[in-house]
């Protein structure tokens, strides 16, 4: 029984997010990725990047440096550092081919 119980709660915990939100702005997902589910800024990047679409459109950077112009252009300075960009934007070339 507890063991049931467990499981349910589990899977109630991660079902939250099928990874399917397509949101209006790259920043909108950044936001509820870090602010409310309260990912690292380094994670909530590569999550917003591999797993929704914005406005539509999947992202998909070739390199890390059109990873990066693409978060300089889409976050506020104050959202995350160029070092915390950077990594992310290198972990999304890893992850992107996994």
């Amino acid at each position: 029984m507890r063991s049931c119980i467990f499981t349910c709660l589990f899977l109630f915990a991660c079902g939250g997010d099928d990874g399917d939100t397509d949101y209006l702005a790259f920043r909108e997902c950044f936001v509820e990725h870090t602010a409310v589910e309260s990912l690292p800024v380094e994670q909530a990047i590569v999550v917003c990047a591999l797993d929704h679409t914005v406005n539509g459109s999947t992202l998909d950077f070739a390199t890390a440096a059109e990873c990066e112009a693409y978060m300089d252009a889409n976050l506020e300075d104050f959202d995350a550092t160029t070092a915390q960009i950077m990594a992310a934007c290198a972990d999304y070339i890893i992850q992107k081919d996994e």
